[in-house]
């Protein structure tokens, strides 16, 4: 088991733990030493400019400057690794049906751009009509190690063999010893396979908090924690076994259910935190103020601003 990722990240670094094997050693100490500093997480691509999880999306993040590209998975029928964020198609193409229902060829065959023209006029571009649907592969042959990928592993227990798949896709392509890759899930079952698999692979806990039916109290969606106003440092140190990081979503319905106390305790325990979707520039300043170390957003360009 690697040390350096059951250490709080200070602590590995100092005392050159982050070092599994020598030819990897240095991009995957850089990479965490990297995670310490803010990161700017493209949300499935610059998706507000662009449909989520297409080349344009993609190519807006790089341009304006995003740090990670976020990548969502699925599995075909087929057993390719595809990247897209719902478990059904029928959202952000013209197909209907889940996608583990879909042979790669017939989803290659769907229009992955048009539904953004409609649904987002005043970014509209008609070279989006007619996008596809991409592969691991094809986007990891495309960018190689030019960029570093943050990959949601989405419904696992429906592709109980996509750890697998990921962790020896990513070996094959160098993308683990060039530290240009951390993984994320809601499942803690799919992390820790993960773990198991290589645990060199940088790993966040994503957790969603929401009102508890009663109205007393916030659950967690998966309960990896409970709720935030009584969650302990063994809390997270559970989560810090295996992980490096976690990410919360901010509010849920306008109401907050984190706040800065939950960014210091998670820090005090060797946690990075990386909250999810931020696009409001007043809401991204806020959380800058609270100290965390990295935001997913839809406008890279809007968080950068306000970043200056």
């Amino acid at each position: 088991m690697n040390i350096a990722l059951r250490l709080p990240l200070a602590t590995a670094l100092a005392l050159g733990l982050a070092t599994p094997l020598a030819a990897q050693a240095d991009a995957l100490e850089q990479q965490l030493a990297d995670l310490q500093d803010f990161q700017v997480i493209a949300h499935r691509g610059a998706s507000g400019h662009a449909p989520e999880h297409t080349w344009p999306a993609y190519e807006k993040a790089r341009e304006m400057g995003a740090d990670y590209l976020e990548l969502d998975l699925h599995m075909s029928a087929d057993g390719k690794l595809m990247v897209i964020h719902d478990d059904t198609v029928d959202r952000t193409t013209d197909g209907e049906g889940r996608v583990k229902e879909h042979t790669l060829e017939a989803l290659k065959a769907l229009d992955a751009g048009s539904w953004f023209n409609q649904a987002h006029p005043e970014h509209a571009d008609d070279a989006y009509a007619g996008a596809e649907l991409l592969t691991l592969d094809e986007v990891i042959d495309r960018y190689g190690t030019d960029v570093r990928y943050y990959i949601e592993t989405k419904s696992p227990e429906r592709y109980p063999e996509l750890q697998r798949a990921l962790v020896e896709t990513l070996e094959a392509e160098g993308l683990v010893e060039s530290g240009s890759v951390v993984i994320q899930s809601f499942s803690q079952d799919s992390l820790q396979q993960i773990h198991e698999l290589n645990a060199d692979i940088p790993l966040v806990q994503l957790v969603w908090y929401y009102p508890e039916e009663d109205g007393d109290g916030l659950a967690e969606w998966t309960g990896v924690t409970p709720d935030p106003a009584e969650i302990s440092d063994a809390d997270f140190q559970a989560i810090a076994d295996y992980a490096v990081g976690i990410g919360p979503n901010v509010t849920y319905e306008g109401e907050d259910v984190i706040d800065a106390s939950f960014v210091e305790q998670a820090h005090a325990n060797g946690l990075l935190v990386h909250p999810y979707t931020i696009n409001d520039p007043e809401e991204m300043q806020r959380l800058l103020d609270w100290g965390v170390d990295g935001m997913f957003t839809n406008f890279p360009d809007r968080l950068k601003g306000v970043m200056e």
